[in-house]
């Protein structure tokens, strides 16, 4: 297998430490030109000492002060400019797992350097999904889904036509709270909402799991990248976690990816493609798997699906709005500021609040989510405990 080169956008959370991982078991097929991090420049120290990158870059821009001048022979970049400097360096494939909106610019970065893309983060897709997608097209770079539904699904359609697909089926867990009552999830802590039943995830991935906004998300995010209608796309609930996404086409035939729980598989999967890297470690044992269930969601109890299904079909910069204010809700109730059902309370008023454009421009989309942050701020205020 040819030696990729590779850039880690967010090395040291969960999905770059899953990735130096994989590089970590296939030194040959791997070299790490740039790392960047929001803010643990211990463990980033640590990774740059292991894997030799030329460059590094924090996001917090005092962390990154204090990073510079101990690590020999690595410059060091930061801010929101040392993560687009990151993401601009010539490599094979520049990893993208920054979490939040600032992912955003670094991604539209590596895109503008004509590096192929492996997207991790879901929030610069469901902001400018469509923006990011037709630059991709212009510069002719690929844009690989990492998220294991999407990557899935990427799987599933590989030699066959969208034109073909009658429906995508993306899977979902059901988070921590499956089955849970209404008045069971007025008392929900940030603790038990990080405490995901299958998957290792940070902190708002994990919360966003819990309210099932990440399948929202989801649902927009596979609009841009396959170019699919809204009405195309179901959710199912899948506790098992062991069929990452399924693919209906319009002669009857489902085709399902399977796998284990772990993120390295589509992680390696978005690194090597079209080629496949052996991983013995990753086989499923398929003779374990006594059953399969899958449920349709309740939109009542967990409403954030609804409110992204309905900001995924007003379109424009509805997505953005639904984005920022989730980032905002999430962000105080992590924090013990408000209730875990605030959280769809907040984004469903800062979609009430503010103005949706049908442009799709990249500054209508920052606009937006700089207006839907402000009016979230302001309606938490009024709701914290």
């Amino acid at each position: 297998m040819t030696r990729r080169r590779i850039s880690i956008l967010g090395s040291t959370g969960s999905i770059g430490r899953s990735a130096l991982e994989v590089v970590r078991r296939n030194p040959d097929v791997f070299s790490v030109v740039a790392l960047a991090s929001r803010s643990n420049i211990d463990l980033l120290r640590e990774q740059i000492a292991e894997f030799q990158p030329a460059l590094a870059a924090v996001y917090d821009e005092d962390a990154a002060r204090m990073l510079q001048g101990s690590v020999p022979g690595c410059a060091v970049a930061s801010g929101a400019a040392g993560l687009v400097e990151v993401a601009s360096m010539s490599v094979d494939t520049a990893l993208c797992a920054v979490v939040g909106a600032v992912g955003l610019k670094p991604l539209l970065a590596a895109i503008e350097a004509g590096n192929r893309v492996a997207v991790a983060n879901k929030e610069p897709l469901v902001m400018a999904g469509n923006y990011i997608m037709q630059r991709a097209q212009e510069k002719g770079v690929a844009v690989l889904p990492v998220d294991s539904e999407h990557n899935a699904i990427f799987q599933c359609l590989e030699g066959s036509s969208v034109s073909d697909v009658d429906c995508v089926y993306l899977t979902a867990s059901g988070g921590p709270f499956h089955k849970c009552t209404p008045e069971t999830l007025q008392t929900i802590t940030p603790e038990q909402a990080m405490r995901h039943p299958t998957w290792d995830m940070g902190a708002k991935i994990s919360v966003d799991s819990a309210t099932l906004m990440n399948k929202g998300l989801e649902i927009i995010e596979a609009l841009c990248l396959f170019r699919l209608r809204s009405d195309q796309i179901e959710v199912l609930i899948h506790p098992q976690s062991v069929v990452h996404s399924m693919v209906a086409f319009q002669d009857g035939a489902i085709i399902a990816q399977l796998g284990v729980t772990d993120m390295k598989a589509p992680i390696t999967y978005a690194l090597t493609y079209p080629e496949r890297l052996p991983a013995p470690e990753m086989k499923l044992d398929v003779t374990s798997l006594a059953c399969l269930t899958f449920e349709k969601p309740d939109y009542d109890v967990l409403p954030c699906l609804a409110l992204a299904r309905a900001a995924a079909q007003s379109g424009g910069t509805a997505p953005a709005v639904l984005n920022g204010a989730n980032e905002e809700a999430v962000a105080a109730f992590c924090a013990g500021r408000i209730g875990f059902l605030d959280i769809p309370a907040v984004v469903e008023q800062t979609l009430d609040v503010c103005v949706i454009s049908c442009e799709c421009s990249l500054d209508a989309v920052l606009l937006a989510d700089r207006e839907s942050r402000t009016q979230a701020a302001a309606i938490i205020t009024t709701m914290e405990k």
